[in-house]
């Protein structure tokens, strides 16, 4: 008689965790599908924004001016930045296709990337 409630109750602990387990791994993965987020880091901060936020971020830098990301349309952009060689501008725009690559403003300090699931089917490049 005690080895039976002694196994039933095992049975029960057993399949209470996996319950919890398989509930905590829906809770966790579920709302990722697809998500990429708009990651800016400055001197000191660091913002996160979601890829399809209709955002203008406006970040100040070590040359004392503000170099200003525009998040829209699934696309993020540098707009203006107060270096001379504007080559941060002329990056163009990134899109959930183009994760993992890097708008970087080096005289202000400033980057943009898109950082999450990776939607693009290209491969960018093969280290050896």
């Amino acid at each position: 008689m005690y080895q039976r409630t002694v196994k039933a109750l095992d049975m029960t602990i057993i399949l209470l965790s996996l319950g919890i387990t398989v509930f905590s791994a829906i809770a966790v993965y579920a709302g990722q599908s697809g998500t990429s987020q708009v990651v800016i880091r400055g001197e000191n901060r660091t913002w996160v924004y979601s890829l399809d936020a209709e955002e203008l971020v406006k970040v100040r830098g070590t040359l004392g001016g503000d170099t200003v990301v525009r998040i829209s349309g699934g696309e993020v952009w540098v707009e203006s930045s107060p270096c001379t060689n504007q080559i941060c501008v002329g990056s163009g725009h990134i899109h959930a296709g183009s994760w993992g690559k890097l708008i970087a403003c080096i005289p202000n300090q400033v980057t943009v990337s898109i950082e999450g699931i990776n939607e693009g089917t290209e491969v960018d490049y093969t280290v050896w």
